[in-house]
């Protein structure tokens, strides 16, 4: 909005205005692009003491902690009277996301039943693109309003926080947080009352031995690095990286632009805004029915194959039609190359999106999943951290190579899902060393000769018995 550019970032208004500079370089300004990587930041550090929050205090105080940052930040953005105001603002609110992110996905995972664990755990995702398409609609509502528009649009997140935090006061804590903090009968009772049923025995007995054997790490994250936890955290850290280099962001950055030249002129953002948002939504929709019936790796694959599709395609249209002082794309191809952003968001919204978040939080075994948890969030807000920072400035350089860029790393991630991803569908979280990781071509020489292996045997074969 020029009102909030030129309240905090008057160069960058100036050059807007101007207009001199390359359709791909308008908004190449190392501030504004610290003020919006500001927050995966510190998303990123406070990762470090969630994990911690949530082993020690549980998965629903961690939630709580998260909505209290939220709430904190958005009073000293709505209230910001300078740029230091602003990025202290943006920095609590990176925070909330740390704390959030590691508690939410392990909540859900908790809490699901195995046969609709992956659908529960996409609507995650899914409420994510609902809320990015709320924050889009209400930056257009308040774009109409001067001076302080901006200020409404940075206060309405108030309403999120406020729900999050008045949430987390009511839902119970999961039945594995509460075991593994000693609690065992009040675990039981939650167990019996989300199951909806009084026999819950041979579960509750899993939680148990699991949490014992968890009890017995000392340093989880240490424990990460044995040589057994390595086909996990390859994979978790791998999906995290891969996801970003889909070239998602960039994609949703450069939509505007896009529309603007199909002539929707000021109304461009949001209609860009408002179909990606939509079209990601209905998306991940696919992704819910879909994850638990046709499996992890079906979807990642196809949708492989329809984002190298769509970029390359985007990339030789505007290679060919849009320069750097005119971008005249002409009606039929600017509806081609709106196509294929659909297209991309969707098969992306189906595939990488969600499961990205989906696939660690269900491989971990339990003595290191609040460490994976960890380690996850940070090497995504990481790889967010780092594309948000140079995405501007490469679009600048790159120009519309940015998008052959992005398609390369498209088919490097495919080839990794094709040879090294096992399928996770429908095989209990307990269970997952016995049935994926020692069947796995590559990975089952990482599961030899380690001696806690018997203890894992052991609960396999109570599973077997008591199954």
């Amino acid at each position: 909005m020029d009102d909030f550019l030129g309240k905090f970032f008057p160069t960058v208004l100036r050059k807007k205005n101007e207009d001199k500079d390359s359709n791909y370089c308008k908004y190449d300004n190392h501030g504004l692009q610290l003020f919006t990587s500001s927050l995966y930041l510190a998303g990123l550090t406070a990762t470090f003491f969630a994990s911690y929050t949530t082993r020690r205090l549980g998965r629903r105080l961690t939630m709580l902690i998260a909505g209290v940052f939220f709430l904190v930040g958005v009073v000293f953005n709505g209230a910001a009277q300078d740029l230091a105001m602003l990025l202290v603002g943006r920095i609590l609110l990176g925070c909330g996301v740390g704390f959030a992110n590691q508690a939410v996905p392990l909540f859900l995972s908790e809490i699901a039943p195995t046969r609709i664990r992956g659908g529960l755990n996409i609507l995650f995702q899914l409420n994510v693109t609902i809320g990015i398409l709320f924050a889009n609609l209400v930056n257009y509502g308040t774009a109409k309003i001067h001076p302080w528009g901006w200020r409404l649009s940075l206060s309405l997140a108030g309403i999120p926080a406020l729900l999050l935090t008045l949430g987390a006061l009511f839902v119970t804590d999961t039945p594995n947080s509460l075991i593994e903090r000693g609690r065992l009968e009040e675990g039981k009772a939650v167990l019996k009352k989300i199951r909806g049923t009084d026999n819950v025995e041979p579960e509750f007995n899993e939680i148990v031995e699991a949490s014992r054997i968890a009890q017995e790490v000392k340093h989880p994250f240490r424990n990460l690095l044995q040589r057994r936890n390595r086909p996990q955290l390859v994979i978790a850290v791998l999906l995290q990286i891969f996801q970003q280099f889909t070239g998602i962001n960039a994609i949703m950055f450069y939509a505007p632009v896009l529309f603007n030249t199909l002539g929707f002129k000021n109304d461009a953002s949001l209609y860009s805004a408002v179909i990606t948002g939509a079209v990601n939504v209905l998306s991940t929709l696919v992704s819910v029915y879909s994850v638990d019936r046709v499996g992890r790796r079906m979807l990642l694959l196809e949708a492989g194959v329809q984002m190298f599709l769509s970029q390359v395609a985007v990339a030789v249209v505007l290679g060919i039609k849009v320069t750097d002082h005119s971008d005249n794309l002409g009606h039929g191809w600017a509806i081609m190359v709106v196509v294929m952003v659909c297209t991309f968001v969707s098969s992306f919204a189906w595939s990488w999106g969600p499961l990205g978040w989906l696939i660690p939080s269900e491989t971990f075994p339990l003595e290191t999943r609040s460490a994976g948890q960890s380690v996850t969030v940070c090497v995504n807000l990481l790889f967010t951290f780092v594309i948000a920072q140079a995405f501007l400035s490469m679009l600048c350089h790159l120009k519309y190579a940015i998008f052959a860029f992005f398609s390369a790393w498209v088919v490097v991630m495919s080839l990794f899902v094709l040879f090294f991803l096992p399928e996770t569908k429908n095989v209990p979280i307990e269970e997952m060393t016995e049935r994926v990781w020692k069947q796995h071509w590559f990975w089952k020489r990482y599961m030899d000769g380690d001696n806690h292996h018997i203890v894992d045997g052991k609960i396999t074969a109570n599973n077997g018995a008591s199954v």
